[in-house]
């Protein structure tokens, strides 16, 4: 088989299992440079595409190859000047295509944002652009899901996490991804904030027909922000009408919050009720793969090259937050571009200092799970395996809850990395953990202890 031929059979399986962005990312201008000995010798870009494919494709890759070339030991990747030129022209025709665009004149429903008058959605938050990990792959699988099946499987689909996560982007994609898909479906897209002030503007000026009216002939609503609606008892009768309406005529609700409704405090218990109906998945801070791949888009879309240093320092110092990531990004690029003189880590580090905090020692999931077990004296592989033991499932669960609860650790992460665990069962650990310790003293005492170990090492 040719070489040619060859990777494209790789990259077809390749494009069935990842994402589109990350298809696009990490194997856009790769090809099979030789073959020889019974190596394949594969062509990238950079030095982060060979690293990512080394750590997280190799077996893929050699597995795919050697289903149809079974003389092949061993696949190497190499960084390729040819490929690297193909990269940069990719990215060059793709900068000059949306400045084309910018000069073709605007739909009136645009406003200079980007912003669509009407459904108040950002065009700019599409699924492409949004960077799937271990923290928010529950929450991209269900809000694909919605688009494929409008009011029909996840209805409403609850979205929650801290600020600077990705709720707002991935909740506008499935707005966009509405729009794109099915021709003439009403989307509105709306902050809860933006809500209340159109209810009290209703109110004062004898519209309420009009406003109730707004809401419940769309087929797809996004709330955003809905903790804000808390403690607001006219906001939340009306929204709740409003809910009603459109979920009896299976019209899709998306929701986000920066907390599960059970957390939102004075929230009516009826509205709690129906936020728990549908599907509710939570973002969590992203891992430092997902950064770093956030940092490369970008810099590919600017047509900007960083050293890999650079980059690493501000992935693994702006760790939880996707906004301040991206700012750090920002003001790191502007200061090389003004700067005479050498552009190193140390001169990032002055510029970064003023907004670096001093996060908690970095802990990684196998420290949790080596340290528990550790201070209940059991085997480690012991809480990986699946058995219902009293012994092991008690240090298991209080794992389960430290890394969701001490270090935000998304709950398909954990149990991904615990045995591989479904999402529902760290969930179901972490709720009994947290009942038992408002009851046993003891508990508290335990965990307290163990929240010292693991941060003093």
């Amino acid at each position: 088989m040719e070489n040619e031929e060859l990777w494209q059979h790789v990259l077809s399986e390749v494009e069935l299992s990842v994402s589109k962005a990350s298809f696009n990312t990490w194997f856009q201008h790769t090809n099979i440079q030789t073959k020889q000995d019974g190596v394949v010798f594969i062509s990238v870009p950079n030095s982060f595409a060979k690293e990512w494919l080394e750590n997280k494709f190799f077996k893929f890759i050699l597995k795919s190859i050697r289903s149809v070339a079974v003389d092949i030991k061993d696949v190497k990747f190499v960084i390729s000047s040819v490929a690297q030129n193909a990269a940069v022209a990719t990215a060059a025709k793709q900068k000059k295509k949306k400045e084309e665009e910018r000069e073709i004149p605007l739909d009136n429903q645009l406003d200079f944002t980007g912003i669509d008058a009407e459904t108040n959605l950002n065009t700019k938050y599409t699924f492409d652009d949004f960077v799937v990990g271990s923290a928010n792959e529950l929450a991209h699988a269900a809000a694909i899901s919605v688009t494929k099946n409008l009011g029909t499987v996840y209805n409403p689909l609850f979205l929650y996490g801290g600020v600077g996560l990705g709720k707002t982007h991935l909740i506008q994609a499935i707005g966009n991804e509405v729009l794109r898909l099915y021709k003439g479906k009403k989307v509105k897209y709306v902050s809860s904030e933006k809500f209340t002030n159109e209810l009290i503007a209703a109110i004062q000026s004898r519209e309420m027909d009009k406003f109730k009216e707004e809401y419940r002939q769309n087929d797809v609503l996004i709330i955003d922000d809905v903790q804000f609606l808390a403690g607001k008892d006219k906001t939340q009768e009306e929204f709740f009408h409003t809910f009603n309406s459109l979920y009896e005529k299976n019209k899709q609700i998306i929701i986000s919050s920066d907390r599960p409704p059970k957390a939102i405090p004075t929230l009516e218990d009826r509205l709690q009720s129906r936020f728990e109906g549908g599907m509710i998945a939570d973002i969590g801070y992203p891992d430092y793969e997902t950064r770093l791949v956030i940092l490369q888009n970008k810099l590919i879309k600017k047509q900007i090259s960083l050293p890999e240093e650079i980059i690493e320092f501000i992935a693994n110092n702006f760790q939880k937050n996707i906004r301040e990531l991206e700012g750090a990004l920002n003001k790191v690029i502007v200061h090389m571009k003004i700067s005479k003189g050498s552009f190193g880590v140390e001169e990032v580090k002055k510029i970064l200092y003023p907004s670096i905090q001093t996060p908690k020692k970095n802990i990684n999931i196998k420290q949790v799970i080596q340290m528990v077990a550790n201070f209940y004296g059991v085997n480690e592989k012991q809480l990986i395996i699946k058995t219902r033991k009293q012994e092991i499932v008690k240090p298991r669960q209080v794992i389960m809850y430290l890394l969701r609860e001490e270090f935000k650790f998304s709950y398909p992460s954990i149990g991904s990395k615990i045995g591989g665990r479904d999402h529902t069962t760290v969930m179901h650990a972490c709720e009994k953990i947290s009942r038992q310790l408002k009851e046993d003293e003891s508990l508290n005492e335990e965990i307290n202890l163990i929240k010292k170990i693991v941060h003093n090492g």
